[in-house]
């Protein structure tokens, strides 16, 4: 819980290593997680003398659908450039990437906040986050820390040099670890949608870094917090690969500065490292600012120009996103928002049930199962979509025949079986834990086993409990 007259003024970068069958700027294998290390290597690779970076398009064309789907515009002039620093696992003394003129910029996402409007609705409050730009880049090779004749010593895996990485940028209009927490859930969702990564964060094709900072101000002056001046530091967090450590990292830098902040003093700016088994952060090196990269243009690679019906083809390859989708199935299949959302949580999972139903519509002989009943069973029985085919589930459920919802009586009954049975969820619910609904409505499907319908039990546990 964040202590009063402080606020958290939280951003995010996000890197996506997309998945093109070959690298960035060369003509590399891009399979790289898991091989031999420095087996998939090229002289452009690792920069010797000589040679000349060539851009991979599928990647550069995959950046702006990314930018488009998350309603970005796409400047017409874009250009590389260099970003100059030494490191180890960068063998160009350079890394090639996009400053001044990225390829998406000023776009948004739109997310829920995990905060209900009124304790008796199921509709959330919603929240825009700004995204700054989204822009390409070349990935660095790895460090890998090992002993060697009993010696401590850090060798380099240059095989995912050059991977073809994309950068999201918001501004800093994140407010709690939460708000961060379901912001990344859902990018996670729209790029695996759109397909341009498998986004797996334990294989490091997705990095997620916040970058945060903590404001102080008086509620007893007539202004608004959002009118204030952001803070004169920001400390970003790195080594995270999951959300929920992303959470946690976050809260842990808040207490950490509100600490310091306390005491009148101000946090270093700088960039800390996320130990995941001891829960902390840890400082890594001086956070950088954008001079000290000593940008410039890529002389070696042309700027890049886009006429408007090339972006208006890019966007027309852009599946059905979540939200559009959730409403499309809300609309035409009379299912509840929240059956919606799970459905359309996977893209694979969403084009079953839609087939599922075309099945049912196209054999004319399960005039009795409707889209909702169908819903119930892949949602309630956990239906093994690789295993059971569209057609095997409609069969399936005309054989169990277990299309006869419950009547109020029997689920209040349920209902009240299972509020006595989980008094802890109870009371965590009253003092405004809205996740502890969510556990007590699966406790009750579960106890009817299967004839419960969600948005239903939902709303007779809230007036119950309320």
């Amino acid at each position: 819980m964040i202590k009063e007259n402080f606020e958290p003024i939280i951003g995010l970068e996000i890197h996506v290593e997309l998945k093109t069958k070959s690298k960035m700027f060369c003509g590399c294998n891009a399979d790289w997680f898991g091989k031999v290390p420095n087996t998939l290597c090229c002289p452009v690779c690792l920069a010797l003398p000589g040679t000349l970076p060539f851009p991979n398009r599928i990647a550069v064309e995959w950046c702006v659908m990314l930018g488009l789907a998350l309603n970005c515009d796409i400047p017409v002039f874009s250009k590389f450039d260099r970003k100059n620093y030494f490191y180890p696992d960068l063998p160009k003394g350079y890394q090639i990437s996009q400053y001044d003129k990225p390829f998406a910029i000023n776009g948004s996402l739109e997310t829920n906040t995990n905060q209900p409007i009124n304790k008796l609705t199921n509709q959330q409050i919603r929240k825009k986050i700004r995204i700054r730009r989204v822009h390409m880049e070349e990935d660095t090779g790895k460090l890998l820390h090992a002993t060697i004749d009993g010696a401590k010593c850090t060798l380099i895996d240059f095989n995912r040099s050059g991977m073809p990485l994309v950068e999201i940028v918001t501004e800093p209009d994140i407010r709690s670890s939460e708000e961060a927490r379901i912001f990344l859930k859902k990018l996670h969702q729209i790029i695996r949608y759109i397909g341009i990564s498998d986004a797996d964060m334990e294989k490091g094709s997705m990095r997620l870094e916040p970058n945060i900072s903590v404001r102080k101000f008086s509620r007893n002056k007539n202004q608004s917090p959002n009118k204030l001046k952001l803070p004169n530091y920001k400390v970003e967090v790195k080594n995270i690969n999951s959300f929920n450590f992303a959470k946690k990292a976050i809260d842990f830098e808040l207490d950490r500065h509100i600490s310091i902040l306390e005491k009148g003093e101000v946090p270093a700016q700088e960039t800390r490292g996320w130990d995941e088994k001891k829960g902390i952060t840890y400082t890594q090196r001086t956070k950088e600012e954008a001079h000290d990269y000593r940008y410039f243009p890529e002389p070696d690679i042309p700027p890049i120009r886009w006429t408007k019906p090339q972006i208006s083809k890019l966007k027309a390859q852009i599946c059905e996103l979540p939200d559009k989708k959730i409403k499309r199935f809300i609309k035409d299949y009379k299912i509840s928002e929240y059956d919606a959302t799970i459905l359309t949580d996977e893209l694979e999972t969403a084009d079953y049930y839609e087939n599922s139903i075309k099945y049912q519509v196209s054999s004319k002989k399960y005039k009795g199962i409707t889209p909702k009943i169908i819903a119930n069973w892949i949602i309630n029985k956990k239906t093994d979509i690789t295993k059971v085919t569209p057609e095997k589930l409609v069969n399936l459920i005309s054989q169990k025949q277990q299309i006869v919802q419950m009547d109020d009586k029997e689920l209040e009954a349920i209902i009240q079986k299972v509020l006595k049975a989980n008094p802890k969820a109870v009371a965590d619910f009253k003092s405004g834990k809205q996740q502890a609904l969510m556990f007590l409505v699966g406790q009750v499907m579960r106890e009817a086993k299967g004839k419960a319908e969600a948005e239903e039990t939902k709303r007779f546990l809230s007036k119950m409990l309320n």
